[in-house]
Protein backbone atom coordinates (compact mmCIF):
# COMPACT_ATOMS: atom_id res chain seq x y z
CA UNK A 1 0.00 0.00 0.00
CA UNK A 2 2.43 2.19 0.93
CA UNK A 3 5.05 1.76 -2.49
CA UNK A 4 1.51 2.51 -4.61
CA UNK A 5 1.02 5.39 -2.66
CA UNK A 6 4.45 6.67 -3.21
CA UNK A 7 4.23 6.22 -6.70
CA UNK A 8 1.19 7.69 -7.40
CA UNK A 9 3.10 10.81 -6.84
CA UNK A 10 6.51 10.13 -8.42
CA UNK A 11 8.81 9.26 -5.42
CA UNK A 12 9.91 5.92 -6.32
CA UNK A 13 13.92 5.45 -6.78
CA UNK A 14 15.29 5.33 -10.36
CA UNK A 15 17.90 2.17 -10.60
CA UNK A 16 20.36 2.76 -7.87
CA UNK A 17 20.55 6.36 -8.36
CA UNK A 18 19.60 9.44 -6.87
CA UNK A 19 15.45 9.12 -6.23
CA UNK A 20 13.03 10.77 -8.14
CA UNK A 21 12.18 13.24 -5.92
CA UNK A 22 15.14 14.25 -4.98
CA UNK A 23 16.60 14.83 -8.82
CA UNK A 24 16.72 18.13 -10.40
CA UNK A 25 18.50 19.53 -13.60
CA UNK A 26 22.29 20.89 -12.43
CA UNK A 27 21.44 24.18 -13.93
CA UNK A 28 17.79 24.18 -13.17
CA UNK A 29 17.10 27.94 -12.19
CA UNK A 30 14.78 28.54 -8.55
CA UNK A 31 11.36 28.21 -9.38
CA UNK A 32 10.76 30.84 -7.26
CA UNK A 33 12.32 33.29 -9.96
CA UNK A 34 8.74 33.53 -12.27
CA UNK A 35 6.38 34.92 -9.34
CA UNK A 36 6.09 38.56 -8.77
CA UNK A 37 4.04 40.88 -6.75
CA UNK A 38 1.38 42.62 -9.00
CA UNK A 39 -0.11 45.83 -8.78
CA UNK A 40 -2.30 45.08 -6.12
CA UNK A 41 0.37 44.20 -3.87
CA UNK A 42 2.32 47.70 -4.40
CA UNK A 43 1.33 51.05 -3.73
CA UNK A 44 -1.15 52.14 -5.79
CA UNK A 45 -1.16 56.16 -6.74
CA UNK A 46 -4.44 58.36 -5.58
CA UNK A 47 -5.47 55.09 -2.83
CA UNK A 48 -5.34 56.02 0.84
CA UNK A 49 -3.10 54.36 2.89
CA UNK A 50 -3.61 53.44 5.94
CA UNK A 51 -2.09 54.07 8.91
CA UNK A 52 0.25 50.84 10.76
CA UNK A 53 0.32 51.88 14.71
CA UNK A 54 3.09 50.11 16.83
CA UNK A 55 4.04 48.09 18.23
CA UNK A 56 2.54 47.43 21.27
CA UNK A 57 3.19 44.02 23.84
CA UNK A 58 0.75 41.35 24.87
CA UNK A 59 1.59 39.73 28.34
CA UNK A 60 0.58 36.10 27.89
CA UNK A 61 -0.92 33.94 29.90
CA UNK A 62 -1.50 31.20 27.59
CA UNK A 63 2.45 30.63 27.47
CA UNK A 64 3.57 32.88 31.24
CA UNK A 65 6.62 34.07 30.72
CA UNK A 66 6.22 35.37 27.15
CA UNK A 67 5.04 38.49 25.67
CA UNK A 68 3.74 38.70 21.92
CA UNK A 69 4.41 41.99 20.06
CA UNK A 70 1.68 43.14 17.48
CA UNK A 71 0.81 46.08 15.48
CA UNK A 72 -2.65 47.05 13.80
CA UNK A 73 -3.15 48.26 10.37
CA UNK A 74 -6.16 50.91 10.69
CA UNK A 75 -7.27 51.59 7.03
CA UNK A 76 -8.41 55.26 5.70
CA UNK A 77 -11.56 54.00 5.79
CA UNK A 78 -12.08 52.75 9.56
CA UNK A 79 -15.18 54.82 10.78
CA UNK A 80 -15.17 54.06 14.68
CA UNK A 81 -19.14 54.45 14.29
CA UNK A 82 -19.29 50.98 12.36
CA UNK A 83 -18.34 47.87 13.40
CA UNK A 84 -14.88 46.89 10.73
CA UNK A 85 -14.05 42.98 10.63
CA UNK A 86 -10.69 41.75 11.10
CA UNK A 87 -8.01 40.13 9.79
CA UNK A 88 -4.80 38.79 11.82
CA UNK A 89 -1.73 37.68 10.37
CA UNK A 90 0.59 35.34 12.45
CA UNK A 91 4.59 36.19 11.47
CA UNK A 92 3.53 39.59 11.24
CA UNK A 93 6.65 41.53 10.77
CA UNK A 94 7.39 39.31 7.51
CA UNK A 95 3.43 40.34 6.29
CA UNK A 96 3.88 43.52 7.15
CA UNK A 97 7.37 44.01 5.82
CA UNK A 98 7.05 47.07 3.47
CA UNK A 99 9.74 45.37 0.89
CA UNK A 100 9.15 41.61 1.56
CA UNK A 101 7.44 39.62 -0.56
CA UNK A 102 3.68 40.12 0.62
CA UNK A 103 3.21 43.51 1.93
CA UNK A 104 -0.30 42.86 3.04
CA UNK A 105 -1.07 46.13 4.37
CA UNK A 106 -0.85 47.33 0.31
CA UNK A 107 -3.53 44.64 -0.44
CA UNK A 108 -5.95 45.55 2.15
CA UNK A 109 -5.33 49.27 1.01
CA UNK A 110 -5.88 48.42 -2.82
CA UNK A 111 -8.52 46.01 -2.07
CA UNK A 112 -10.75 48.08 0.27
CA UNK A 113 -10.56 51.37 -1.59
CA UNK A 114 -12.14 49.04 -4.49
CA UNK A 115 -14.88 47.58 -2.28
CA UNK A 116 -13.16 44.16 -3.35
CA UNK A 117 -13.10 43.22 0.52
CA UNK A 118 -14.76 44.74 3.58
CA UNK A 119 -12.94 47.62 6.01
CA UNK A 120 -11.34 45.75 7.98
CA UNK A 121 -8.32 46.15 10.73
CA UNK A 122 -5.46 44.20 10.54
CA UNK A 123 -3.36 42.81 13.24
CA UNK A 124 0.29 41.51 12.20
CA UNK A 125 1.46 39.54 15.61
CA UNK A 126 4.61 38.11 15.94
CA UNK A 127 5.00 34.64 18.25
CA UNK A 128 5.49 34.93 21.54
CA UNK A 129 9.23 35.42 23.15
CA UNK A 130 10.91 36.32 26.32
CA UNK A 131 11.88 39.60 27.47
CA UNK A 132 15.17 38.75 27.16
CA UNK A 133 14.59 37.04 23.42
CA UNK A 134 15.12 39.10 20.19
CA UNK A 135 12.17 40.28 18.18
CA UNK A 136 12.00 37.89 15.31
CA UNK A 137 13.22 39.76 11.65
CA UNK A 138 13.27 39.26 7.64
CA UNK A 139 16.18 36.42 8.29
CA UNK A 140 15.54 34.98 11.58
CA UNK A 141 11.25 34.13 12.13
CA UNK A 142 12.03 32.85 15.59
CA UNK A 143 12.45 28.95 15.31
CA UNK A 144 15.77 29.49 16.87
CA UNK A 145 14.99 32.47 18.98
CA UNK A 146 11.43 32.74 20.40
CA UNK A 147 8.23 30.52 21.62
CA UNK A 148 7.25 30.23 17.49
CA UNK A 149 8.02 26.42 17.52
CA UNK A 150 5.79 25.40 20.47
CA UNK A 151 3.44 27.98 19.51
CA UNK A 152 2.72 27.62 16.23
CA UNK A 153 3.37 23.51 15.60
CA UNK A 154 1.50 21.87 18.52
CA UNK A 155 -2.24 21.05 18.53
CA UNK A 156 -3.33 21.80 21.19
CA UNK A 157 -5.50 25.45 22.31
CA UNK A 158 -2.89 27.51 23.50
CA UNK A 159 -1.98 29.75 20.49
CA UNK A 160 -5.53 30.08 20.30
CA UNK A 161 -6.39 31.41 23.67
CA UNK A 162 -3.21 34.30 22.82
CA UNK A 163 -5.66 35.13 20.09
CA UNK A 164 -9.07 35.14 21.15
CA UNK A 165 -8.67 35.52 25.20
CA UNK A 166 -5.70 38.16 24.75
CA UNK A 167 -5.50 39.70 21.87
CA UNK A 168 -8.89 40.31 20.84
CA UNK A 169 -10.18 42.04 23.93
CA UNK A 170 -7.13 44.40 23.99
CA UNK A 171 -8.41 44.96 20.32
CA UNK A 172 -11.80 45.75 21.20
CA UNK A 173 -10.63 48.36 24.05
CA UNK A 174 -9.71 50.59 21.25
CA UNK A 175 -10.75 49.90 17.87
CA UNK A 176 -14.64 49.27 16.65
CA UNK A 177 -14.62 45.69 15.04
CA UNK A 178 -17.67 43.07 14.54
CA UNK A 179 -17.96 40.03 17.19
CA UNK A 180 -19.13 38.09 14.34
CA UNK A 181 -17.04 35.04 13.57
CA UNK A 182 -17.65 34.98 10.07
CA UNK A 183 -16.27 38.77 10.28
CA UNK A 184 -12.89 37.23 11.34
CA UNK A 185 -10.20 36.26 9.50
CA UNK A 186 -6.40 34.38 10.30
CA UNK A 187 -3.47 33.55 8.10
CA UNK A 188 -0.15 32.77 7.99
CA UNK A 189 2.54 30.83 5.96
CA UNK A 190 4.42 27.82 6.76
CA UNK A 191 4.03 27.21 10.53
CA UNK A 192 2.36 30.47 10.67
CA UNK A 193 -0.30 28.92 8.69
CA UNK A 194 -0.76 25.65 10.82
CA UNK A 195 -1.12 27.88 13.95
CA UNK A 196 -3.66 30.15 12.22
CA UNK A 197 -5.65 26.65 11.18
CA UNK A 198 -5.24 25.24 14.59
CA UNK A 199 -6.86 28.64 16.03
CA UNK A 200 -9.92 28.72 13.75
CA UNK A 201 -10.12 24.53 14.51
CA UNK A 202 -10.20 25.16 18.48
CA UNK A 203 -12.03 28.59 18.19
CA UNK A 204 -14.64 29.00 15.60
CA UNK A 205 -17.16 30.51 17.85
CA UNK A 206 -14.25 33.12 16.92
CA UNK A 207 -12.37 32.63 13.75
CA UNK A 208 -14.18 31.40 10.62
CA UNK A 209 -11.58 32.27 7.74
CA UNK A 210 -8.07 30.90 7.26
CA UNK A 211 -5.48 31.93 5.03
CA UNK A 212 -2.94 29.32 4.47
CA UNK A 213 0.62 30.08 2.51
CA UNK A 214 3.12 26.76 2.22
CA UNK A 215 1.28 25.38 5.73
CA UNK A 216 3.35 23.59 7.86
CA UNK A 217 0.73 20.39 8.27
CA UNK A 218 3.89 17.97 8.76
CA UNK A 219 5.07 16.27 11.49
CA UNK A 220 7.16 18.88 13.01
CA UNK A 221 4.93 17.85 16.32
CA UNK A 222 2.22 16.32 14.74
CA UNK A 223 0.51 18.64 12.45
CA UNK A 224 0.25 15.47 9.88
CA UNK A 225 -2.39 14.06 11.89
CA UNK A 226 -5.04 16.36 10.69
CA UNK A 227 -6.33 15.08 7.35
CA UNK A 228 -7.85 12.02 9.85
CA UNK A 229 -8.81 14.54 12.46
CA UNK A 230 -10.95 16.27 10.55
CA UNK A 231 -12.38 13.28 8.56
CA UNK A 232 -13.40 11.62 12.00
CA UNK A 233 -14.46 15.13 13.61
CA UNK A 234 -17.60 17.61 13.35
CA UNK A 235 -17.62 19.95 11.09
CA UNK A 236 -16.61 23.15 11.67
CA UNK A 237 -18.06 26.30 9.74
CA UNK A 238 -14.33 27.40 8.65
CA UNK A 239 -13.67 28.51 5.15
CA UNK A 240 -9.94 28.13 4.07
CA UNK A 241 -7.57 29.02 1.17
CA UNK A 242 -4.37 26.66 1.02
CA UNK A 243 -1.48 27.91 -1.16
CA UNK A 244 1.87 25.36 -1.49
CA UNK A 245 4.14 24.32 -4.34
CA UNK A 246 5.42 21.45 -5.65
CA UNK A 247 9.17 22.30 -4.51
CA UNK A 248 8.42 22.89 -1.10
CA UNK A 249 10.45 21.20 1.43
CA UNK A 250 9.42 17.25 -0.05
CA UNK A 251 10.56 15.22 3.07
CA UNK A 252 14.14 14.98 3.11
CA UNK A 253 16.59 16.23 5.74
CA UNK A 254 19.56 14.61 4.45
CA UNK A 255 19.11 14.31 0.82
CA UNK A 256 18.43 10.59 0.57
CA UNK A 257 15.71 9.78 3.48
CA UNK A 258 12.24 10.19 2.53
CA UNK A 259 9.85 10.76 5.41
CA UNK A 260 6.40 11.27 3.65
CA UNK A 261 5.09 12.63 7.28
CA UNK A 262 7.76 15.54 6.71
CA UNK A 263 6.50 16.09 2.65
CA UNK A 264 5.37 19.69 2.71
CA UNK A 265 3.73 19.67 -0.77
CA UNK A 266 2.03 16.09 -0.18
CA UNK A 267 0.57 16.68 2.83
CA UNK A 268 -0.71 19.86 1.84
CA UNK A 269 -2.41 18.08 -0.41
CA UNK A 270 -3.94 15.19 1.59
CA UNK A 271 -5.23 18.12 4.02
CA UNK A 272 -7.35 19.54 0.69
CA UNK A 273 -8.85 15.97 0.18
CA UNK A 274 -9.57 15.59 3.65
CA UNK A 275 -11.51 18.97 3.83
CA UNK A 276 -12.90 18.41 0.39
CA UNK A 277 -14.36 15.15 1.30
CA UNK A 278 -15.98 16.38 4.65
CA UNK A 279 -17.79 19.16 2.59
CA UNK A 280 -15.73 21.85 3.64
CA UNK A 281 -15.48 25.30 2.10
CA UNK A 282 -12.01 24.98 0.55
CA UNK A 283 -9.81 26.55 -2.32
CA UNK A 284 -6.44 25.87 -2.62
CA UNK A 285 -3.64 26.58 -5.69
CA UNK A 286 -0.64 24.19 -6.17
CA UNK A 287 2.43 26.04 -8.36
CA UNK A 288 6.14 25.19 -8.19
CA UNK A 289 6.94 27.51 -5.49
CA UNK A 290 9.73 26.55 -2.51
CA UNK A 291 8.99 27.13 0.77
CA UNK A 292 8.71 30.58 0.67
CA UNK A 293 6.45 33.78 0.34
CA UNK A 294 7.18 34.01 -3.42
CA UNK A 295 3.75 32.19 -4.53
CA UNK A 296 1.58 33.18 -1.71
CA UNK A 297 2.82 36.87 -1.95
CA UNK A 298 2.13 37.14 -5.65
CA UNK A 299 -1.81 35.69 -5.21
CA UNK A 300 -2.35 37.09 -2.13
CA UNK A 301 -5.23 39.44 -3.37
CA UNK A 302 -6.80 36.60 -4.85
CA UNK A 303 -7.01 34.84 -1.94
CA UNK A 304 -8.43 37.93 0.20
CA UNK A 305 -10.80 38.04 -2.55
CA UNK A 306 -12.19 34.46 -2.32
CA UNK A 307 -11.99 34.59 1.60
CA UNK A 308 -14.10 37.71 2.37
CA UNK A 309 -16.19 37.38 -1.36
CA UNK A 310 -19.56 37.50 1.13
CA UNK A 311 -19.17 40.97 2.38
CA UNK A 312 -22.31 42.89 1.80
CA UNK A 313 -23.36 44.72 -1.61
CA UNK A 314 -26.13 46.98 -2.41
CA UNK A 315 -27.53 46.22 -6.22
CA UNK A 316 -29.35 48.95 -5.81
CA UNK A 317 -28.28 50.86 -9.25
CA UNK A 318 -29.40 54.64 -7.16
CA UNK A 319 -26.70 54.27 -4.64
CA UNK A 320 -23.92 56.08 -5.81
CA UNK A 321 -21.83 55.48 -2.52
CA UNK A 322 -21.94 51.62 -3.34
CA UNK A 323 -20.85 52.74 -7.31
CA UNK A 324 -18.08 54.66 -6.54
CA UNK A 325 -14.91 53.87 -4.53
CA UNK A 326 -14.30 53.92 -0.76
CA UNK A 327 -13.12 56.98 0.50
CA UNK A 328 -11.21 57.39 3.46
CA UNK A 329 -13.71 58.38 6.85
CA UNK A 330 -14.28 61.89 7.84
CA UNK A 331 -12.36 62.09 11.06
CA UNK A 332 -13.79 63.63 14.30
CA UNK A 333 -13.65 66.88 14.92
CA UNK A 334 -10.88 66.59 17.78
CA UNK A 335 -8.41 64.58 15.57
CA UNK A 336 -9.16 66.67 12.28
CA UNK A 337 -7.95 69.99 14.52
CA UNK A 338 -4.66 68.18 15.10
CA UNK A 339 -3.69 68.49 11.56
Amino acid sequence: MKRTLIFALGLLPVGFGTPVWAQKPADAPNPDIHYHLGPDSLEEEGVPKGEIRGPFVLPSEAYPGTQHTYWVYVPAQYNPAVPASLMVFNDGQAFMNPTGDVRAQNVMDNLIYRREIPVMIGVFINPGRRPDQPEPNAKEWGDKTTNRPTEYNTLDDKYARVVCDELLPALYKDYNISKDPERHGIGGASSGAIAAFTVAWERPDQFRKVLSMIGSFTNIRGGHVYPELILKSDKRPIRIFLQDGRNDNRGSRDGSTYDQTRDWFYQNVRLMKALTEKGYEVNFTWGMNKHGQKMGGEILPEMMRWLWRDQPVSTDPQDKTERWFAEPAAKPKAEAGKN
